[in-house]
């Protein structure tokens, strides 16, 4: 398992490296150059070119490049074109936030997508298995931002139950601490703000986790139709163990890795995909940061941020594969 562990982490490398090239690579090829929208369009063509030249835009791409690895090597993520602010600094408040949705959103995506699956596979060709499984494909249909809109508008502005965008009340602030605000607010002992960040996280979490509990839930029901068949239930079934216990002891565990596969697959696009989501309910993270760097053609910050994502990404899944043996010991590396 050792050997195992160190190979997987050792591909890792290449697989970063491979990102890093071919995302510093494509985005060269984005119209406009950096030091004319950093002056504006009345900018003289003197002051852009002394600009190009301070940034270092003026050297080959490979040059470029190279000077990014080196930073990278040495930890230092790079300096905002835009800001002048060290990236590492500047986008860690993002990043958590957007950790901190993906969390509260594969959370709901799991406990809702997970037991669906189970109780369709249970009662199997009853109404609730055919009311869930239709339930899972509108789910996986269901375009995200007009599930937010219409969220936004059914309880922030019809029923005024929950806020409509942000992270917090901006008119009592709490200072933050590790940068996820639902635990910053218990550190200080604010319930009252906990209470208000999770009726924050509710509507663009709910939106978020949509398809990936309705994907769960489908790939769920076929893993458990297959393992309630097998010859271990029956007999766990003629010797009067109670349903709780064969399904989720018996059934569950043994149906757990395709489950488990989807799990960190989605976890690793939401991840990624929470842009959209983000931009509807202005939540600060880093999506929108991504999103903000490409508008002001802020290369370092693009390159950092995609790489960041990558990796959590790719750490994921090595998580996953990890689990497979621990899971089933059947599994051997």
């Amino acid at each position: 398992m050792f050997a195992y562990c160190m190979k997987r982490a050792g591909m890792l490398i290449p697989v970063l490296i491979g990102m890093t090239l071919v995302v510093f690579s494509i985005i060269r090829f984005i119209p406009g150059n950096p030091a004319q929208v950093i002056l504006g369009q009345r900018a003289t063509k003197e002051a852009v070119e002394q600009l190009t030249i301070q940034l270092g835009l003026d050297q080959p791409w490979y040059v470029q490049y190279g000077h990014y690895m080196l930073g990278l090597l040495k930890g230092d993520l790079g300096t905002s074109i835009r800001t002048g602010a060290a990236i590492a600094q500047e986008m860690k408040p993002y990043l958590f936030a957007t950790l901190e949705l993906t969390f509260f959103a594969m959370v709901l995506a799991i406990v809702v997508g997970v037991n669906a699956g189970i109780i369709s596979a249970w009662f199997k060709h009853s109404f609730f298995d055919y009311a869930a499984m239709f339930i899972a494909l509108i789910g996986v249909s269901m375009p995200i931002f007009w599930l937010g809109l219409m969220g936004q508008w059914l309880f922030s502005i019809e029923l005024g139950i929950l806020p409509t965008t942000g992270r917090e009340d901006v008119r009592n602030p709490v200072e933050s601490i590790t940068y996820i605000h639902t635990l910053d607010t218990l550190l200080h002992g604010r319930f009252d703000q906990f209470a208000d960040s999770i009726k924050h996280l509710i509507l663009p979490s709910t939106a978020l986790a949509t398809i990936p509990a309705a994907i769960i839930a489908r790939i769920t029901r076929a893993s458990m139709l297959e393992v309630l068949h097998s010859d271990f239930i029956r007999t766990a079934k003629a010797k009067g163990v109670r349903s709780f216990f064969i399904i989720y002891q018996h059934g569950l565990k043994n149906a757990l890795i395709p489950i488990l596969t989807i799990i960190g697959l989605q976890t690793g696009l939401l991840l990624g995909g929470a842009i959209l989501t983000e931009t509807i309910f202005a939540w600060p993270g880093i999506g929108r940061y991504i999103y903000d760097a490409i508008s002001y053609r802020d290369y370092p910050v693009i390159q950092t941020g995609i790489l960041v994502v990558a990796l959590i990404f790719v750490l994921i899944n090595f998580i996953v594969d990890i689990l497979y043996a621990v899971i089933d010991p059947r599994i051997k590396y």
